[in-house]
């Protein structure tokens, strides 16, 4: 419990309970009492740095980011149709895979021995034979174009399809942004979202108003936790994480903090449940941070 002076009459309408000693208020308020009233926002204190990899020049921009095994990451990076395979031991990219023109990488999924990849305007690259010097590239045309600019990116493994999420606005509505699903068997992508980002939510900073707030989440990359399947989500234009269970339901929001994850571009888990954040670099180099959440 902490002492404020805040007024009664603004304590009544933010649904805060006081109680009255002299001319100070004691503010006493729960846990569950603020997470009602204010939406389940989480601060940076939660999050733990634990190791740090400055990524080289050629990945200065890092905009996608997924495991690959436990000494090796597969990158890509805004305009360049590369896949870089950055190996944490030697802290270097050590491979290079080239599979199309210049163009907005976003992101990307390692599936097996076969890598996709995501390009802004909707389109996917399927990568594979990849130790062949001159691997298989196969283009695949989805029903997303640039104006949903497409940026996340991963693989769903228990129904062995891509989940992608949008960063810019779904054609027709602003209630909400969604995350669509290419089947990797048939190669083809339904039109309906299999998941709804709420942006009327309460956690965006509503409160049942039914007004949603500015660009209240713009996704950058996505991932799935391997052991409880929840979907984690990161906006790189305004350094946030969001979390949800696996049916799309929003658990948590995390507000980051802008120092040390400057622009947060990718995501991605180890089969144990590490966590790793991909920032494209500013004014310093790019970065893969390892870190932990206490929730």
């Amino acid at each position: 419990m902490s002492i404020i002076k805040i007024p009664v009459l603004l304590a009544g309408l933010l649904g805060l309970s006081l109680l009255r000693t002299g001319d100070l208020f004691l503010l006493n308020e729960t846990k569950t009492e603020m997470e009602k009233n204010y939406g389940n926002v989480s601060a940076n204190t939660a999050i733990t740095i634990i190791k740090k990899w400055s990524m080289p020049k050629e990945l200065t921009e890092i905009s996608g980011l997924s495991y690959k095994d436990e000494k090796q990451f597969a990158c890509v990076q805004d305009e360049v149709g590369k896949i870089f395979i950055y190996n944490t031991a030697s802290s270097s990219v050590e491979k290079e895979i080239s599979f199309a023109a210049a163009g907005d990488y976003e992101g990307l999924a390692v599936v097996d021995k076969t890598i996709w990849v995501l390009r802004a305007d909707g389109k996917l690259f399927e990568v594979s034979n990849l130790d062949a010097a001159k691997p298989t590239v196969k283009e695949y045309s989805t029903p997303l174009t640039i104006k949903q600019d497409a940026e996340g990116l991963c693989y769903d493994k228990k129904n062995h399809r891509l989940l992608i999420a949008i960063k810019g606005a779904e054609l027709g509505t602003e209630d909400y942004k969604g995350i669509y699903a290419f089947d990797i068997a048939s190669k083809k992508m339904d039109k309906q979202p299999v998941f709804k980002i709420d942006l009327l939510d309460k956690v965006f900073g509503n409160n049942g108003s039914g007004k949603k707030k500015k660009d209240p989440i713009n996704p950058s990359d996505i991932v799935i936790h391997p052991l409880n399947g929840d979907m984690y989500i990161i906006d790189g234009r305004n350094s946030k994480l969001l979390i949800t269970d696996v049916a799309g339901a929003i658990k948590k929001l995390y507000q980051l903090n802008s120092k040390e994850f400057a622009q947060p571009e990718g995501i991605a888990f180890n089969s144990a449940g590490d966590l790793f954040i991909a920032n494209e670099g500013t004014n310093q180099p790019g970065n893969i941070l390892q870190v932990k959440i206490d929730q």
